[in-house]
């Protein structure tokens, strides 16, 4: 079955005028986890766009810090990566250069220790949408159109990337049954 990117919704269902929230009830964890995977569903493009105006945000406020702490993620990435990895390629320039190697890899640390600030800046960028979004899925109430579109797919009709995110962790199933 083909993968359907879901509409965007409107700006007064998502958010304005229409939009009816409220508290979930924190005793009723599976109604609150149910609202929020169903928000999740049927406003996933917008969840989508609201992340990526989000992130934008935070790389506009704060440019520099942005770009270093992506360069200082990607560094320490790669350094674990090399530095862990089982390649015999690796381990041979380790046992040939170990100076060297320890100084990299004692400099990718210093790296990542000086730019902390920015990699935090980085990781906010990260979390702040998904924080926004949870937030959203938690608060909005669902309307009959919601529920009418969540049933849909969770029959089999149609197939969205949410769903198939969801799919991969077993939560649409569970949910929605």
């Amino acid at each position: 079955m083909e993968v359907e990117i879901s509409p965007l919704r409107s700006l007064d269902d998502f958010l304005l005028e229409s939009a009816r929230f409220q508290v979930p009830n924190l005793k009723d964890l599976e109604k609150w986890q149910k609202r929020v995977v169903n928000n999740m569903l049927y406003y996933q493009t917008n969840y989508a766009l609201l992340s990526i105006i989000t992130f934008l945000l935070v790389g506009l406020v704060h440019p520099i810090k942005m770009l270093c702490g992506m360069f200082a993620v990607a560094v320490g990435i790669f350094l674990f990566y090399f530095f862990t990895s089982s390649k015999r390629s690796a381990m041979v320039f380790r046992k040939e250069h170990p100076y060297f190697s320890m100084i990299v890899m004692l400099s990718g640390i210093f790296v990542m220790v000086y730019m902390a600030g920015c990699v935090v800046v980085f990781v906010f960028g990260i979390f702040l949408p998904i924080t926004v979004t949870f937030i959203h899925a938690s608060l909005r109430l669902r309307n009959i159109k919601n529920k009418l579109v969540n049933k849909i797919e969770g029959i089999g009709l149609k197939k969205t990337p949410m769903g198939v995110f969801l799919d991969i962790f077993g939560l649409e199933q569970e949910v929605l049954s």
